[in-house]
């Protein structure tokens, strides 16, 4: 993101501020706002109304339209005004903090892009080279700890702990490779050290898991975050022996689901009112519910039959190909030809073709030949060399430590 400075920039400071929700923040409220002295400006929020623009917006407070177009055209290479999200919060600043005068044109228009990126259009400095400016505020991650035996559900237990739904997500990234989260067991549990994300009073969500354990039909999992590469700039989650918890394929193409049908060679198949094979496993979920590509690939088919509905085939090397049935729609982007990566959305479960509930319908092919994937020894993925193994269990050792000290609440 660029970052551009006016010469009339207003008394800057780089103090995290929190967020208010009233229309009108006062020198009594906050000292600061992001770049701006209360004592000096006064700060007035809203949002984005449908079909609201960056210029409608200016031009109901008194900016005029020849200033508005200069300002348009000069952000125009780093920011497209036209993207501006419904209900969006924005904020004008004005140059006097004791008036109310609405009249008088702001000073500044300042654009919400992110709960910590905001974007900083000076209204009174058009001639300078760069009338803008990007502000970020600081983000502080708190080190968490959690050890949780699974009663219900894994997402029912967070919710009752008042613990982010985010944390159920990231865990099923990790362990989508080993942890079969369709049939987690009365008994089963976990424990995580993991990071949450506040900027000033505002939580932001859940940051990294550094380390964790899945305790899963008797086995005990451990998955410690690593980087790959020297530049640190890649991770990846390895075993306490620097294997990868990665395998070439996903269980599922859905984070969250259920299975309600399985491969067999002999299934009544109510829409036909016969028995015929079923090469596939179906996996049933709500409309809309995002399928994602269990491999690295390249899409080999896309489009839609009468019997497939809106459907993806995709090509992951000469020995292994999948596909995807019964799509509500494609995700953007998908073509014939795109390379996707594992865990990609490739689209929406839906109800198109021959079927009488919303699922997807997840084929798995062999040398040519349709297989159940769930009876097929797949490869795993790089795990760590002998170079970095010295290195990677000093740096687990004492994350596994904690992790085998927390203890399960009663």
């Amino acid at each position: 993101m660029l970052s551009a400075c006016n010469s009339r920039r207003p008394d800057a400071t780089n103090e995290p501020q929190t967020l208010f929700k009233s229309d009108t923040l006062t020198p009594k409220a906050v000292k600061k706002f992001l770049v701006f002295d209360t004592s000096l400006y006064r700060i007035q929020a809203d949002t984005v109304r449908q079909n609201e623009t960056f210029g409608k917006i200016l031009s109901a407070h008194a900016v005029p339209a020849a200033k508005i177009y200069r300002i348009t055209e000069r952000i125009k290479p780093f920011w497209d005004v036209r993207k501006m999200r419904y209900k969006a919060p924005y904020f004008l600043v004005y140059a006097d903090s004791t008036s109310s005068d609405t009249a008088r044109a702001p000073v500044a228009f300042i654009y919400e892009q992110s709960p910590v990126d905001y974007l900083i259009v000076y209204l009174d400095s058009v001639n300078a080279r760069y009338p803008f400016e990007t502000y970020r505020k600081p983000v502080i991650e708190k080190e968490k700890s959690l050890a949780l035996l699974i009663r219900s559900s894994l997402f029912g237990d967070l919710a009752k702990h008042n613990i982010s739904a985010a944390l159920a997500l990231k865990l099923s990234d990790i362990y989508a490779w080993t942890v079969d989260f369709f049939h987690l067991q009365k008994g089963d549990g976990f424990k995580a050290l993991y990071t949450d994300k506040y900027s000033g009073d505002r939580y932001l969500g859940v940051g990294d898991i550094r380390a964790a354990v899945f305790y899963h039909r008797g086995d005990t999992i451990y998955a410690f975050r690593y980087p790959t590469d020297s530049s640190k700039s890649h991770f990846d989650y390895f075993d306490e022996k620097g294997r990868s918890l990665r395998k070439q394929f996903l269980k599922s193409p859905l984070k969250f689901g259920r299975i309600t049908s399985r491969y067999s060679m002999r299934r009544y198949v109510r829409i036909y009112g016969r028995i015929k094979p079923h090469l596939g496993t179906d996996f049933a979920a709500p409309v809309g519910t995002p399928i994602h590509a269990t491999a690295d690939g390249v899409i080999e088919k896309i489009g839609y039959t009468r019997g497939n509905g809106n459907y993806i085939k995709i090509r992951h090397n000469s020995t292994y190909a999948t596909q995807y049935l019964h799509m509500s729609r494609f995700a953007k982007g998908m073509r014939k030809g795109v390379h996707v990566r594992q865990g990609d959305v490739i689209g929406y479960v839906g109800m198109t073709g021959f079927t009488t509930g919303p699922h997807v319908c997840y084929r798995f092919w062999k040398n040519g030949r349709q297989v159940d994937p769930f009876k097929q020894k797949l490869p795993d993925a790089k795990s760590l060399d002998s170079t970095q193994m010295d290195a990677y269990i000093r740096y687990i050792t004492p994350l596994k430590q904690k992790l085998d000290s927390l203890r399960y609440e009663p």
